[in-house]
């Protein structure tokens, strides 16, 4: 998970279709520092129609998400990735102070009601009910973090959370 912005593109003719390969200069780097401290590159594919991403060179600056194969980053449509600045102030507080606090949960999405956790360390996201999906309320504003004895639960707030308490309102 990194912010980055990208300084260059090439096509790469690897497979029947092509990768594409974007240069970028990582400005910070969330999460998967063990496994790769630097991204200089991020690969997805060629065409939007494969799940490959396009990326608008010299412009803007990116959160970008993907899976690290054989030494190289990719990424898809699949993954999260946004203009930096469409983050909401909760996602950007979120990717700085909150989420590493839901490493234990899992987020379980809801399609149609009723919807019911099976686990303590689950978080039911329900912005899939109303098909928006990450661009939903809930992605926009709450993270899901691990609680007192285990229990994941939503939280939203501006202060650090507090770990001894379970805010049943939360959705």
């Amino acid at each position: 998970v990194i912010r980055a912005k990208v300084v260059g593109k090439k096509l790469m003719k690897d497979g029947p279709f092509g990768t594409m390969r974007y240069t970028v200069k990582q400005m910070k780097m969330y999460k998967g520092f063990q496994i790769m401290p630097h991204v200089q590159y991020i690969y997805t594919e060629a065409s939007e129609s494969l799940c490959g991403v396009k990326l608008e060179v010299n412009k803007y600056q990116y959160l970008i998400t993907g899976r690290v194969y054989e030494g190289k980053v990719y990424t898809g449509l699949c993954n999260w990735y946004e203009k930096w600045d469409r983050l909401t102030l909760s996602q950007r507080k979120g990717l700085n102070h909150r989420y590493h606090l839901g490493c234990g949960c899992k987020i379980r999405p809801c399609y149609y009601l009723p919807c019911f956790a099976t686990s303590k360390n689950e978080c039911i996201w329900t912005d899939m009910l109303s098909n928006f999906g990450h661009l939903g309320y809930q992605a926009k504003h709450y993270a899901c973090i691990q609680r007192v004895e285990g229990y994941c639960s939503w939280y939203r707030g501006w202060a650090p959370p507090d770990k001894t308490i379970i805010n049943a309102t939360d959705p």
